[in-house]
């Protein structure tokens, strides 16, 4: 993993014999946000600006807006498209949750779901879909291994292209964890990996809780940073606060820009105080009889990627519940063996004719999704909830894992992206569209201003309006 643990801190600058800005004085180019943190002076420098409006100009909006967070949430081999695609097409009543889907019903509000879509770079199992839903790009092979091919990303995935633009905004650029462990195989980083930053350069995912606990917050070291920042923050805001009702509006986009670091800050003061407290050390998972502790180790994994983001100690996340092509045991679903196996060998039966296993296995993976977003509606942010403000690409790399096909290719974004998601839709596209408008729109959905995504037939300038507020 690269530049994953960067830090990020307001503009300090050593005490200054300026006069602190009151309501009265006019703003100079050279004055500063000042106070006291710790008995001793802090000050936050200004950008140039035009200079101070009457009442007559337009204000600051109270508060500053809560900084949006964009996710991954992957599982592998697919669903039974049969069970899976919701009923009706629409908002709110107008559609119902599929069978697949039921364990979601309580977070319907704010769930946007895709019908319609199809992966457009290519057809070889499981790669073509894996990158092309996390790239918009052709599989990028790197050499042949038994009947198959060895793969790799071609481009950076959603993630990646998240972690770009907000470089510098939290402690971590990104936080990859996975739940069900990796089984094995020669296929390439496709198989294996979900966040990359191109071609045989993945971000692997953490699978231990403990090793993810220490890492966030072994030492106190993230969170002492986190709670000086709020400090400096406390120093200044007054200031501010009285500052910005006087701005124009070429100065109001100024600050914006200038006091990027300072949204980070307001953002964790939202949040309530126990949103950010320091958890108890995780436990153990060790398999018993044999069997992973899939729902507890999903569960201490959804709770402590819900702290960092609750924390800000990143912006940008992914959580690998299991790989592309996954053999996972989904036990409490009556597997025996491991999904992909499954998948192909389970016969077909009942009404309508599906495989009871692999939509068993389905509907348990959609409760392991629930978990993870309850924890983050658990968490008071603002007016809302933490999950209001994510914008969470949720996925797989194919339609039907039996028969790898790619139509009507399962796609949800869960949360409200900061006001920029409706909310409670499913759209359904005209069949030949590439899923890809799904990934633009989740990454716009965000706050990222991405022209963008895909190249060839995953290339796409259009996000969904239909799920956009």
């Amino acid at each position: 993993m690269k530049h994953h643990n960067k830090r990020h801190n307001p503009v300090l600058s050593l005490p200054s014999k300026r006069a602190p800005i009151t309501p009265s004085a006019p703003l100079s180019r050279r004055q500063v946000l000042r106070g006291i943190l710790g008995g001793s002076a802090v000050s936050i420098s200004l950008p140039v600006l035009e200079g101070m409006l009457n009442d007559h100009g337009d204000a600051y909006a109270q508060g500053m807006p809560i900084p949006t967070r964009f996710g991954l949430w992957f599982w592998g081999n697919g669903v039974r498209p049969e069970l899976w695609v919701p009923q009706g097409v629409g908002r709110g009543a107008e559609w119902q949750l599929s069978e697949e889907l039921a364990p979601l019903q309580r977070h319907k509000s704010k769930l946007s779901a895709l019908s319609g879509y199809t992966i457009k770079t290519g057809t070889h199992a499981h790669h073509a879909g894996m990158t092309g839903v996390m790239t918009g790009r052709p599989l990028h092979q790197v050499g042949v291994t038994r009947d198959t091919i060895v793969s790799t990303f071609d481009g950076p995935s959603l993630d990646m292209i998240a972690a770009a633009q907000l470089e510098g905004q939290s402690p971590f650029r990104s936080l990859e964890f996975g739940v069900t462990r990796f089984t094995g195989t020669d296929e390439g980083t496709t198989f294996q990996h979900l966040s990359h930053n191109g071609p045989n350069n993945p971000n692997p995912s953490e699978y231990s809780a403990q090793a993810a606990f220490s890492r966030l917050f072994g030492g106190n070291s993230n969170l002492d940073d986190l709670n000086a920042r709020r400090s400096v923050l406390d120093a200044v805001m007054g200031q501010f606060s009285r500052l910005k009702p006087k701005l124009s509006v070429n100065d109001r986009r100024r600050l914006d820009q200038h006091f990027d670091s300072i949204r980070t800050l307001e953002m964790r003061l939202a949040a309530e105080p126990s949103s950010c407290a320091i958890p108890d050390q995780p436990g153990i998972y060790p398999d018993q009889s044999g069997r992973e502790q899939i729902e507890a180790k999903n569960t201490v994994m959804s709770e402590l990627m819900a702290l960092a983001l609750a924390c800000d100690l990143t912006r940008v996340f992914s959580m690998q519940f299991s790989t592309c092509g996954s053999g996972v045991i989904i036990h409490p679903a009556g597997a025996t063996d491991g999904l992909h196996r499954t998948c192909h060998d389970e016969p077909m039966s009942g009404s309508p004719s599906t495989q009871p296993i692999v939509h068993g296995a389905t509907v348990y993976t959609m409760r392991q999704l629930s978990i993870f977003l309850d924890k983050l509606n658990d968490i008071p942010m603002g007016a809302g909830s933490l999950l209001d403000h994510c914008a969470i690409a949720c996925t797989t790399e194919h339609t039907d894992g039996r028969l790898h096909r790619y139509e009507d290719f399962p796609f949800l974004i869960a949360g409200l992206g900061g006001g920029r998601l409706r909310g409670d839709v499913h759209h359904r596209g005209r069949g030949d569209e590439s899923i890809t408008k799904g990934g633009l729109t989740a990454l716009r959905a965000a706050g990222l201003n991405i022209p963008n995504f895909g190249t060839e037939g995953g290339y796409t300038e259009s996000s969904i309006s239909a799920l956009e507020a």
